[in-house]
């Protein structure tokens, strides 16, 4: 099949057509494209190329779908062919297929195109000078892709985006194609592959450097939680070996000390003994480990966070993107979009901002009311369970704490899709509006003003999580630090709207409390969020699939790839997202639940082949995104690193036993004098931090099962027996407290920050290969390079006047030219001018 080709000569102002041959034109198939090469306000170029000789060397790099009921209005079809022959006149060209619903434009872009990207911006591994291309060079799919989807998502003539016309029922929807993912299906996307390495160059190759980062960061993140995981799994363990401490026994012997009644189902005297297996279950995660435990999860994120950052430094040199300004390729597609793009500059509203910023405090005033909305559920379902279930008894507690948590990841699922509206309100507010990205949503839109797209999204992400992790955590600080401390006492408690008495933590303590949230809201989002992350793309893609497929090779391709599920911008962020709630989980309460490190471990490992399986199996193929950083999202982790040491300080010094036992060892204890081997320090220590309370002054003693019997009950707390105000000693150990809080806060952060000094970000390895690639690149600009001096014979001659030098040019087939250097003695090569050509 013959193919006639008028080329042009590339001109400063676009691409000039030469005359063509003389004789008949090509006879040409009925199936034959038009490709038009050139740019806006050039004499185009009209070549005729026949579909099937390019289609089998050159794949198609976008396909657009449209419903066949659109073809009937006259309006939406006329701004289809707008659409298209705008990109016509940009360099591209379109093939239209149909079956019995829908119609397919394949859209293929033009070499010149790339070429244009090429001269407009060099590539990082191109050594050839700007402006001097060393031939035809195969443009990456990766690269293709990314270029096609700017374009067709920049403003045309008409005014209209694909964006636009996509929301306007215009076309339905606008993907690249899946091809070439076999290896990927093989060697990663399976789960058979769980324990094996992530092949990140091919993810790269096929995805793009955003998607290959993300992996490689899941990847590390998973490997480095493994010592943190033995650790935690150790501490959990040894505290089966402090069973038999006196505090655990004496808890379990006190069958003749009672606990007062804490809530109104129910209200009975309680012996001490009955919260034995409690007892146990709590000094599992609360006892002398916890204090190094917590600690060294501090340090743990610090040298995760550095090692990823030596890591990245390495992966991102592989790639030759060291190097790689955003600015720069925001520019390049900018300006082959639209030669008159000029570049967005930098902005910035003190006003805006500080409006911004009320209201995402009143956000997040309104999270922090989500936790007292959770307060008051307990409190009306522990009245309830106690009506309605009476056989649950003394189990009424245990059952208001699990419904508590599961009413809460129900309400993180709610206010996740609220939060994602707010964060994109507020990323709107005061702006024009502009697309967050050039590939297409389906799933909705990000609109703001900021430069590029990696500026638009690193707003977007602080707004979004700031959120989320208010959503996700206020109920634990209710819990670590309000829940119990703000009813009153016995004979005289707060109560809800004057009728409900407020919930206190369990008889074992509030850490029991904690540790049950935490167990229940890590498990279910380590499990049914992600066998719903799976099932429902799964199911989705099986019945679209049931659907009758073309006969025709290339139409199938094309309906396989509409027929998985559409990816938006939201896709990888949301996978990021995922990840840093779990990392908050897994660092900033991990002293109440010393597991969660491993819990996030077993998650990840299904988590890489899960979200592989979806990329390459059962979505839609992500536009690739050139990145040399994870982003903003390295900051997000240093910052929960931060809220971490103080979190788990907190936790250690109000919440668990652990300062009530060392000020009793060192102050009250039997061993306050000094130790003895034969003697636990700790005898005594839980008659010690038990307050004592007269059953008489019970407002209505006699409605108190057993009250006939009992004179006293105990609570926890340091009150007086009289008048249950504050001893001594409670102001003693507040003190201990904050002194603890405070010393153990700055010791971690200094770790931390000694740690991130003595573990450099960049290897010196990488450091010395880049200066080599720098030295390289001023060498073949033509600068003098490391073995050019005045000394060797072979490349100096020597006359009667001035000392000269031959210098090679610098590229091949230059003939030497003779350059002046000035006169010194001995010649110094570091004082010799360049003068060649003059």
């Amino acid at each position: 099949m013959r193919v006639s080709l008028l080329r042009g000569h590339a001109h400063p102002d676009g691409v000039r057509a030469e005359a063509p041959p003389a004789g008949p034109a090509p006879h040409l198939g009925e199936e034959s494209l038009r490709i038009l090469v050139g740019t806006e306000g050039d004499s185009l170029l009209l070549t005729d190329i026949n579909t099937t000789e390019t289609e089998a060397s050159e794949p198609w790099d976008y396909v657009l779908v449209a419903d066949r009921c659109t073809q009937r209005n006259p309006r939406q079809v006329q701004r289809q062919q707008q659409f298209l022959e705008e990109l016509e006149r940009k360099g591209f060209c379109y093939k239209a297929r149909e079956d019995q619903e829908k119609v397919f434009f394949g859209i293929r872009a033009d070499n010149r195109v790339f070429d244009r990207y090429r001269r407009l911006l060099m590539e990082p591994e191109a050594t050839t000078p700007r402006g001097e291309l060393a031939g035809p060079t195969s443009i990456p799919a990766t690269t293709r892709i990314r270029i096609v989807n700017f374009v067709l998502n920049s403003k045309m003539a008409a005014g209209d985006t694909l964006q636009d016309l996509v929301k306007d029922g215009v076309f339905e929807a606008g993907f690249p194609l899946h091809k070439g993912e076999e290896d990927l299906k093989k060697k990663w996307a399976r789960w058979r592959n769980m324990f094996q390495q992530q092949p990140i160059g091919d993810i790269r190759n096929y995805f793009g450097e955003k998607v290959a980062l993300y992996f490689a960061w899941l990847g590390w993140y998973t490997y480095m939680l493994v010592p943190a995981a033995v650790v935690g799994l150790i501490i959990f363990l040894s505290g089966f070996a402090h069973f038999e401490a006196s505090q655990i026994r004496e808890i379990c012997e006190a069958h003749d000390v009672y606990m007062c009644p804490r809530g109104d189902h129910n209200p009975r005297y309680q012996r001490l003994s009955e919260t034995c297996a409690f007892a146990k279950l709590t000094h599992l995660f609360d006892n002398e480990g916890t204090v190094l435990f917590a600690m060294f999860m501090a340090l743990w994120a610090t040298v995760f966070l550095e090692l990823w950052k030596r890591e990245r430094a390495r992966v991102v040199l592989q790639w030759d993107l060291y190097g790689w300004d955003e600015d720069q390729e925001e520019m390049a597609l900018g300006l082959i979009a639209c030669p008159d793009y000029q570049p967005r500059l930098h902005q910035h509203s003190y006003m805006r901002s500080t409006v911004i910023l009320l209201l995402s405090l009143l956000m997040i005033c309104l999270m922090i009311g989500m936790a007292h909305v959770l307060v008051i559920y307990r409190v009306l379902a522990a009245a309830l369970f106690s009506s309605a279930f009476p056989f649950l008894g003394e189990q009424v507690t245990t059952a208001v704490v699990v419904t508590g948590a599961l009413v809460h990841y129900v309400s993180i699922l709610v206010m996740t899709k609220i939060n994602k509206y707010v964060a994109l309100k507020l990323c709107d507010f005061g702006e024009r509006r502009a697309p967050l990205s050039p590939s297409l949503a389906t799933g909705g839109r990000i609109q703001e003003k900021p430069r590029t797209f990696s500026e638009r999204e690193s707003k977007f992400t602080i707004k979004f999580f700031t959120l989320q992790f208010f959503a996700h955590f206020s109920s634990l600080i209710y819990i670590a630090f309000i829940l119990g401390r703000i009813n009153g006492n016995p004979g005289k408690s707060v109560r809800l709207a004057g009728l409900w008495k407020l919930e206190e933590c369990h008889l074992s303590g509030c850490m029991m409390d904690l540790f049950v949230q935490m167990a229940i809201i890590m498990g279910l989002k380590q499990t049914l969020s992600n066998c719903m992350e799976y099932l429902g793309p799964w199911l989705a893609h099986k019945c679209r699939s049931m659907r009758a497929t073309s006969q025709d090779p290339e139409l199938r391709h094309w309906q396989r790839n509409y027929r998985l599920n559409p990816v938006n911008t939201f896709s990888l962020f949301g996978e990021f997202m995922e990840m840093m709630i779990q990392y908050g989980f897994t660092t900033v309460f991990v002293a109440a639940f010393p597991l969660a490190p491993l819990l996030a471990l077993f998650s990840n490992l299904a988590e890489i082949r899960l979200d592989a399986i979806k990329m390459v199996r059962l979505q839609r193929r992500l536009v690739p995104r050139k990145a040399k950083d994870i982003g903003t999202w390295l900051q997000v982790l240093e910052i929960i690193g931060v809220l971490a040491v103080i979190a788990n300080g907190m936790v250690i010094a109000f919440t668990s036993e652990f300062i009530p036992r060392v000020v009793y060892k060192y102050r009250y204890g039997p061993c306050r004098q000094g130790a003895h081997p034969a003697v636990d320090c700790l005898t005594g220590y839980v008659n010690h931090s038990l307050s004592v309370f007269y059953t008489k002054d019970f407002q209505n003693p006699v409605e108190i099962e057993g009250s006939e019997n009992v004179t006293e009950c105990r609570y926890r707390d340091y009150g007086a027996a009289q008048n249950s105000n504050f001893t001594e000693q409670s102001w003693f150990l507040l003190a201990i407290r904050l002194a603890f809080l405070i010393l153990f806060e700055h010791v971690a952060l200094c770790v931390k920050l000694i740690a991130a000094w003595f573990v450099p970000d960049v290897p010196q390895s990488v450091k010395n290969e880049v200066l080599k690639k720098k030295h390289q690149r001023l060498g073949e600009a033509g600068l003098p390079g490391p073995g050019v001096g005045p000394g060797p014979e072979s490349r100096s001659t020597r006359d009667s006047g001035p000392r000269a030098q031959t210098w090679s040019g610098p590229r091949a087939g230059q003939e030497a030219k003779t350059q002046s250097c000035c006169h010194h003695h001995p010649p110094q090569p570091w004082l010799c001018v360049c003068v060649g050509g003059l």
